[in-house]
């Protein structure tokens, strides 16, 4: 087969796709990931093809055009439990406030311009996209290709489309909106594939989904189970790390998207300030900007500018983090007990489904105090039952089939998608 991966430009959003890629190409099959060029230095060095298309978004200076209150509106997508945000009203802003500040931000006119014309000429049999890259079921359609979403964590996006759609059937016929679909019909236009939309525009024709089954949210979707298999980019493992730790050895690490994005989510001075006095040995990935906020590192505080965590989380009793998707799926992994902060956009649902599951602790950021920290750790640190769950979940994660071994699926589903395209 032929096949097209795509992400946005977000090296935390590529790496999920990347030990697929890996088993696709081992499996003889020819792989090209299409993106934006800022995506490009991160394609090859994963030792991929990059196709560089389209023109890079400024996403900082977007972020600063909108404001805070949308960006803050884009990250309470996780509102499962307001009951006032599944009125009409509602459901209908994040439509209209999604599909021009995410959904078109991240999949830009040039980037699904650039897709559609490589698939035109290099014919691929499947595209698989992670769920902002919408450029790859649009030259899906246009190409007659299969396509399938690969998750990177809870389908949240999915959730308030089924949301919002519910809502939409009781709508009178002339108040039916919906600026997703209108966005696609447009843009499918433009490519001469027609403007008839259906479902399998926002949600693929399957999805692939490293997420234990026990905490997906139950959406009904044809679903092909993956392991999550760690990638981190091209690294190297520190001298001091071969060595088993004398003491309890705890992660603290706010992410690569916030770090690269600028946005600090918690203060690390108070993280800081929280851990100093707990015996263990803390590994805290940061890097300058970030250490400039930090009155004082403590002693039993290592602070490293990047490891990967792939080879520090085995090494670990407990981690403490932002709730993003590589973080949390290293350590589950990994049996590691989790104390996760998280802010908004898909990091709530994740935090919440690993304290309902037994495997840690969630601590949302808004009612962080140093003290919940101190608290919240010392109970991961001392209660067995964090590192029973802990365990639990790494079981149900190892027992998903591996990337190499969903392959032949993906190859018996692209077959059947191509028969029904002709």
């Amino acid at each position: 087969m032929r096949v097209v991966l795509s992400a946005m430009t977000s090296k935390t959003h590529f790496y999920p796709l990347v030990p697929l890629a890996w088993a696709l190409r081992a499996a003889g099959h020819e792989v090209r990931v299409v993106g934006l060029p800022g995506l490009t230095e991160t394609i090859t060095a994963a030792g991929l093809t990059a196709v560089p298309v389209g023109e890079d978004v400024a996403l900082d200076e977007h972020m600063a055009e909108v404001g805070e209150d949308m960006i803050n509106f884009v990250r309470s997508l996780d509102f499962s439990t307001d009951p006032r945000t599944l009125d009409w009203d509602y459901l209908l802003g994040t439509q209209t406030v999604l599909t021009p500040n995410l959904y078109a931000l991240m999949t830009p006119d040039s980037l699904i311009d650039g897709m559609v014309e490589f698939c035109r000429r290099w014919k691929p049999d499947l595209l698989i996209w992670e769920p902002l890259t919408f450029a790859a079921p649009v030259a899906a359609r246009v190409t007659g290709a299969a396509h399938a979403r690969l998750l990177w964590g809870p389908d949240i996006t999915t959730r308030v489309r089924h949301n919002f759609l519910n809502a939409l059937g009781e709508q009178p016929e002339e108040h039916r909106e919906d600026p997703f679909a209108e966005w696609m019909k447009w843009t499918l236009e433009r490519h001469g594939a027609g403007h008839v939309y259906d479902e399998e525009m926002a949600v693929g024709q399957w999805t692939i989904d490293p997420v234990p089954a026990s905490m997906r949210l139950g959406l009904g979707l044809p679903t092909v189970d993956m392991r999550f298999v760690p990638y981190n980019g091209p690294s190297v493992v520190p001298e001091w790390l071969h060595d088993r730790p004398e003491r309890r050895r705890i992660c603290v690490t706010l992410g690569v998207s916030g770090r690269d994005s600028g946005v600090g989510l918690v203060s690390i001075d108070e993280v800081m300030g929280a851990i100093a006095d707990i015996d263990a040995e803390f590994i805290a990935t940061l890097d300058a900007q970030q250490l400039e906020t930090v009155s004082a590192v403590p002693d039993n505080v290592r602070t490293v500018d990047f490891v990967p965590m792939h080879a520090l989380l085995p090494t670990c009793t407990a981690v403490v983090h932002h709730g993003g998707p590589g973080t949390w799926h290293t350590a589950a992994v990994n049996g590691v007990p989790q104390l996760i902060l998280p802010n908004g956009w898909d990091s709530d649902v994740r935090a919440r489904s690993t304290e309902e599951f037994g495997a840690g602790l969630a601590l949302p950021v808004p009612q962080l105090t140093i003290g919940k920290l101190r608290d919240g750790l010392l109970r991961v640190l001392d209660e067995p039952r964090f590192q029973t769950g802990a365990e639990a979940l790494r079981t149900e994660i190892m027992s998903a089939p591996s990337p190499a071994e969903i392959v032949p699926v993906l190859e018996k589903l692209t077959a059947q998608h191509a028969r029904s395209r002709r």
